[in-house]
């Protein structure tokens, strides 16, 4: 098969490779779409401590296609199945997975390998986190589960409320996402953002009720706090940049007793300073949420196939594999928000 490999940070090949065998409880899947994201650009410039353990690796996560092949004892599909798979599935038996909290799973390995045309997926991720799609679902859409898997964990554990406002910062996918889910949970939404066509985005996906270039504001705290009730400053503030300077910034945005919720990932090491007293006194609660569970991947579908998530319109263009590496330079470039990857073109 083709398949796109990671070498080293900037150093990505397309090459054939065999197809792996699938082992007792295992599924190939043919794979007739996948997705890029920010996380394989940042995988791309620095490489990823859990992503990337060994090299050469499988590069991409975002994925949807059919079931080739069959490992002995995966009977809960048939070759010829419509599905989508996550990149991870939780262990069960962890002190983390014993709470509840699977998304912290002490084994939870994750799965790379979706630029190619075809992916062997674990037994773990195949029993418990790998879905059948409804016939009228396309893999185009079905690529998306993943990260608003993400995105409904991040809201729900949130507590958006209907009417309550909800100031986003950093609207790429993630933002985006988290804006619309927002709007579908009764918020009222304000989002920031600095490239126009992801402002752009924040209207004809999210449908937020405000859209800030934060080119032309020099302090936008006082814009958000301005579309709060009596300019209190806002219910939720969420931050999906992931720079520590953003993290620190984000708190002007809130009410007391409001929410701030750090979604986005800053770079290994960063430390931030918060103002206590504020934090304290102005009774705001501070969460961040990582990854998924097998309980929002599945809400993750219900949500597309629904149509409510009109995911499409974040496809800023349809590549083959040999341009996966073209992907990303637009994507460090900021002239991209996602790429639809067709290993068969």
């Amino acid at each position: 098969m083709k398949a796109v490999r990671f070498y080293a940070p900037l150093d990505i090949r397309l090459e054939e490779v065999p197809i792996t065998e699938p082992k007792d409880g295992e599924i190939v899947i043919k794979i007739e779409s996948a997705l890029t994201c920010g996380t394989d650009v940042k995988t791309y410039r620095r490489g990823h401590p859990v992503l990337i353990k060994k090299v050469p690796s499988g590069f991409g996560h975002e994925f949807a296609g059919t079931v080739y092949k069959l490992g002995k004892g995966a009977d809960n599909f048939k070759v010829g199945d419509r599905v989508v798979a996550a990149n991870s599935a939780p262990c069960g038996k962890c002190f983390f997975c014993k709470k509840g909290e699977y998304n912290l799973c002490e084994n939870l390995d994750l799965l790379n390998g979706a630029y190619a045309q075809f992916i062997t997926v674990p037994a773990r991720i195949v029993q418990k986190n790998t879905l059948l799609l409804p016939d009228d679902l396309s893999f185009d859409k079905a690529a998306f589960c993943e990260p608003l898997a993400n995105v409904i964990h991040g809201a729900d554990k949130t507590g958006v409320k209907p009417g309550q406002s909800v100031g986003i910062i950093g609207i790429g996918p993630i933002g985006l996402m988290f804006a619309r889910v927002a709007k579908l949970m009764g918020a009222r939404v304000i989002v920031g953002g600095r490239n126009p066509m992801k402002l752009q985005l924040a209207q004809d996906f999210a449908h937020a009720d405000e859209i800030v270039d934060l080119k032309k504001y020099p302090n936008p705290a006082k814009i958000f706090k301005a579309f709060s009730d009596e300019s209190k400053g806002l219910d939720v503030a969420i931050e999906c940049v992931g720079l520590p300077e953003i993290w620190e910034e984000i708190m002007d945005f809130v009410r007391p007793g409001g929410t701030v919720h750090f979604f986005g990932g800053c770079k290994s090491g960063s430390k931030v300073s918060l103002d206590t007293t504020k934090i304290h006194y102005g009774n705001l609660k501070l969460l961040s949420v990582f990854h998924h569970t097998p309980y929002y991947f599945r809400k993750a579908l219900e949500y597309i196939a629904s149509g409510e998530m009109e995911v499409e319109k974040l496809i800023t263009e349809t590549l083959p594999l040999d341009k996966v590496e073209y992907a990303m330079q637009r994507h460090i470039e900021g002239n991209a928000v996602k790429f639809l990857i067709k290993p068969w073109q």
